[in-house]
């Protein structure tokens, strides 16, 4: 379906294009913002400086120059890219599909997001911390542009008043920001801890828009997100859990040696092998059944019943399934099932489109496989640490 062709039932399509334009100008909004946390991880006391002297109290004040030179690198890092990839969109946008360009630019930006609230909890040296927020800075800049370009330019296929939401949008962008981060201080935290529920929250926001983009277009939405649940559920579990379940048969020896070799790695590609092997000969249930989804949404079950196995060290819950074989069993459904119903939404998924539309719908469908792996590999944190 054609931008145009659109029906704004209940200003739908108004707020989505709101929450298009609030995720333009959020992600640059957000590091802007938490300067005061960037900062205070650049400071080297080996190699401060007077940089300014407090006439009032004839106190200096003292700041790494990476500290000092902060703001204005990162104001170039951010600004150079806009401008340059702003004019290369004008080009793209005849040789790369719409929903390609503003769905990856939106992967792209929440992927940077979620690595920079990971390494929050990373201790990493002024100098190498500077360079990578310096690339962080560049690449959700330039992705920035396109989709900023892209949404402007989806927007002049509809009527003006269109344009006004993507505008008011923007203009948020930057309250918001500054909201989050008084709300991030307020809560009381130290500033690392404050800084990762700050990116969490961007996180959550750019997550909004992807899917009020997938929403827009009226894709094949169901599947796209039942292929990032999927793997969300996998990767949340796979192996940040699951490697730490221990053996209660095994005293010693062969058997405790070879126990998350076999039973963890070993049997989960195995049974993800064969259950995305079976799609080529059984495609059951059809592209069209609600089956799928809803089979997709019920192995979060899997979470709480690893939780429940042999997992060591473990501080809240206690051990349910305690035998070996239990383990086993939850490990061969829990692999099958995501093998062979992330194959089906795979393979269903450019069907559920018109043919000239399949080349982009198989580009959106591995861009929430993903997705999935992106949130899952931060769910995982949370998931290991309610053990």
């Amino acid at each position: 379906m054609e931008v145009h062709e659109l029906k704004d039932i209940n200003n739908g399509v108004w707020f989505i294009f709101f929450i298009l334009g609030l995720g333009t100008l959020l992600p640059w909004n957000f590091f802007m913002t938490a300067t005061m946390y960037f900062t205070s991880r650049l400071r080297d006391p080996s190699q401060m400086e007077a940089i300014s002297v407090n006439v009032t109290s004839g106190e200096w004040h003292h700041r790494s120059l990476l500290e000092a030179k902060f703001n204005n690198v990162m104001t170039l890092c951010a600004m150079l890219p806009l401008l340059a990839f702003t004019c290369l969109n004008s080009i793209l946008h005849q040789r790369i599909p719409q929903n390609f360009r503003v769905m990856g630019s939106l992967g792209v930006i929440l992927v940077v997001f979620l690595l920079t609230a990971i390494l929050v909890k990373i201790e990493m040296a002024p100098l190498p911390f500077f360079t990578l927020t310096m690339i962080k800075i560049i690449i959700i800049n330039s992705f920035g542009a396109i989709l900023q370009g892209s949404l402007f330019g989806m927007a002049g296929l509809l009527p003006t008043k269109y344009t006004t939401p993507i505008m008011s949008g923007q203009g948020l962008a930057g309250t918001f920001a500054a909201f989050s981060m008084i709300c991030a201080i307020a809560s009381g935290s130290e500033i690392n801890d404050a800084a990762f529920g700050y990116f969490i929250t961007a996180c959550a926001v750019i997550i909004l828009a992807i899917m009020s983009y997938v929403a827009l277009h009226k894709l094949i939405w169901v599947l796209a997100l039942s292929v990032c649940f999927a793997f969300t559920i996998t990767i949340g579990t796979f192996p940040a859990v699951t490697v730490d379940v221990k053996s209660t048969i095994a005293d010693g020896g062969a058997w405790e040696l070879y126990y998350i070799p076999v039973c963890c790695f070993l049997l989960f590609n195995l049974s993800d092998w064969a259950g995305r092997s079976l799609t080529a000969v059984c495609m059951w249930p059809g592209k069209d059944s609600k089956l799928v989804p809803i089979l997709l949404v019920a192995r979060v079950i899997f979470v709480p019943l690893f939780m429940l196995c042999n997992v060591q060290p473990r501080l809240n819950l206690p051990v349910f399934f305690k035998h070996d074989a239990w383990f086993i069993v939850f490990m061969i459904f829990f692999a099958f099932s995501n093998g062979y119903l992330a194959s089906l939404c795979m393979c269903f998924g450019p069907k559920k489109v018109s043919p000239h539309e399949a080349e982009t719908a198989g580009a959106i469908m591995a861009f929430f496989l993903s997705l999935g792996l992106a949130l899952g590999a931060s769910l995982s944190f949370l998931f290991r640490g309610l053990v």
